[in-house]
């Protein structure tokens, strides 16, 4: 078995596909306010517009950043990594 205290190869898993989301806020509504949605219905997040969004990759939190425009894309500038991965 090899020893963990060595660098491991990343090699092996550089190329294994994620899921990336970006979260731009949620709220907490009762199920009946969810079956009256219809389109041009309207939600209010829990989140202010200036208050940056959160990059989960496989439902956990690794960045913080801003959305940004790319020709006819939304896209995310990182502004924060989170925890250990620097």
């Amino acid at each position: 078995m090899e020893n963990l205290t060595e660098s491991p190869n990343l090699d092996v898993v550089l190329d294994v596909k994620v899921q990336a989301t970006v979260q731009l806020g949620s709220c907490e509504l009762p199920m009946r306010e969810i079956f009256e949605l219809n389109p041009g219905s309207v939600l209010q997040l829990k989140q202010q517009a200036k208050d940056p969004v959160g990059l989960f990759v496989n439902q956990k939190l690794i960045a913080y950043g801003e959305v940004v425009v790319v020709e006819d894309n939304f896209g995310i500038k990182l502004t924060e990594l989170v925890g250990e991965l620097k």
